[in-house]
């Protein structure tokens, strides 16, 4: 069994030993180029800068926590992105890892499409300016007031998700005079290498149509019958923070065969396949995530080895990155409160945030890396772990890491690699305010995501 953790988590059915955390690095200053912003780096004082703006300048201007979010590494990763797939294919932004009106319409100057999952991301979306026709509109229990919203919008497609969402949109399109474009998410049937809870194309879970026992073959008939709806494709997702083409290669395949099924008995050639997203990204050094290119030469590939053994027309691809993008763009400042050595054990270093910004560690046991960044050490390293301020045990931001000896209340640290799902995900847990989202770029910085404030709470607060 192996004895590191996988970045999101356990390895679903894997149970992992407690203190599987590595070797302290040679050198506590260094910074990981594959866990870090592309712009990050130390000045000549030691003090980390992003976008050419040091963090203790940001710290002072900003406050802390908040997230600092490296706005030329996500236009450069979109492009890298677009470029790989080409023309032929479209790239769909997972609205849900970060989603706000500045992210939109970056996405929209560098070209990528945008999925989204609710009301609010959809109002967001169209808000900022992107174009219906480019968006996507996914989710496991759409209301009829999401559905008919996404309808009038103009919405490019709809992933119908069960065979009573195949009705409710086909109806409310018809009611409207409309003939909505729409795919099938089918479940195929493949346990992804990662987390239990976002491993999602095994049959026991709560997406999709399964493939077993003929049921998106049935889906399939429904939606070709009915006139509110214009079939596309078919819309596989197998699972997030993957680094195995494995399943991806299985999924396809099991895909093909299901367009080859619908041609035999429809006398239809379905002219598109979403693969989804869920490609993996370096939280730690010891991650070895493929780059876009790698991916797109090898999805492709796959796709069209498939179709050419079915004799089948290739179908245009999709795929849905968000963590891939924004992911790694992105990284929180904290402020060191308290450091509590625990003789024999660890030192607790507790910080100004915790899970109300950053839920992922509690949640999916999942593994981070943290940086001394107001400073530089020659301090021997410390097994610590970074926590937060919560009124829970479980409130780990960082389980285990090595931090200088000499770190003390005031110093800066910061945590790489939480541009995805870690401001999506925040609340307001002990009435934490939610930090805010800092753009930099070329020695600016602007906030796209403010601070919320006390007013705020009190605010929804009619009692």
């Amino acid at each position: 069994m192996s004895r590191s953790a996988h970045p999101a988590g356990p390895r679903h059915a894997d149970v992992l030993p407690e203190g599987h955390y590595s070797a302290p690095p040679t050198d506590l200053n260094a910074l990981d180029g594959k866990v870090w912003a592309r712009t990050v780096t130390r000045d000549t004082d030691g003090v980390v800068t992003v976008g050419g703006i040091e963090v203790t300048r940001l710290a002072e201007e900003f406050g802390t926590p908040a997230y600092f979010l490296d706005e030329a590494d996500f236009r450069a990763r979109c492009r890298a992105w677009a470029d790989a797939f080409g023309k032929d294919a479209d790239v769909f932004y997972a609205g849900k890892a970060f989603l706000s009106r500045a992210i939109v319409r970056w996405l929209k100057e560098e070209g990528l499409n945008l999925d989204v999952c609710s009301s609010g991301e959809l109002a967001t979306a169209l808000d900022a300016g992107m174009p219906a026709e480019r968006i996507a509109f996914h989710g496991n229990n759409k209301s009829e007031n999401e559905i008919e919203r996404a309808v009038r919008a103009g919405v490019g497609r709809i992933v119908l998700d069960s065979f009573q969402e195949i009705v409710r949109v086909a109806h409310i399109a018809q009611s409207l005079g409309k003939r909505q474009p729409v795919q099938i998410r089918v479940t195929v049937g493949v346990e992804a290498h990662t987390h239990e809870f976002i491993a999602t194309a095994h049959e026991d879970q709560k997406f999709g149509i399964a493939l077993a026992g003929g049921q998106a073959a049935e889906a399939v008939r429904r939606a070709l019958r009915l006139d509110g709806l214009e079939l596309i494709g078919i819309h596989s997702h197998i699972g997030s923070q993957i680094f195995d083409m494995a399943g991806f290669e299985v999924s396809a395949r099991r895909v093909v065969q299901l367009l080859a099924e619908v041609r035999d008995e429809h006398g239809v050639e379905l002219p598109e396949i979403d693969l989804g997203g869920g490609l993996g990204i370096a939280y730690t050094p010891d991650d070895d995530p493929r780059e876009p290119h790698e991916i797109a030469k090898a999805l492709t590939e796959i796709v069209s080895r498939e179709c050419e053994a079915a004799k089948l027309r290739t179908p245009r691809i999709s795929v849905e990155p968000g963590r891939a993008i924004v992911g790694p763009t992105a990284f929180t400042l904290y402020e060191v409160g308290t450091v509590k050595p625990l003789e024999g054990l660890r030192t607790y270093v507790s910080v100004d945030g915790g899970m109300s910004d950053n839920i992922r560690t509690a949640l999916y046991d999942a593994e981070y890396s943290v940086a001394l960044v107001s400073r530089t050490s020659e301090a021997p390293p410390m097994l610590s772990r970074v926590v937060g301020k919560h009124c829970e045990s479980g409130d780990i931001v960082v389980k285990d890491a090595f931090l200088p000896a000499d770190l003390a209340p005031g110093d800066l640290i910061a945590v790489p690699a939480t541009g995805a799902y870690c401001r999506s995900m925040a609340s307001n847990y002990n009435h934490a305010l939610r930090p805010p989202v800092v753009a930099v770029r070329d020695g600016e910085a602007r906030v796209i995501v403010r601070r919320e404030t006390e007013e705020d709470l009190l605010r929804l607060d009619v009692g």
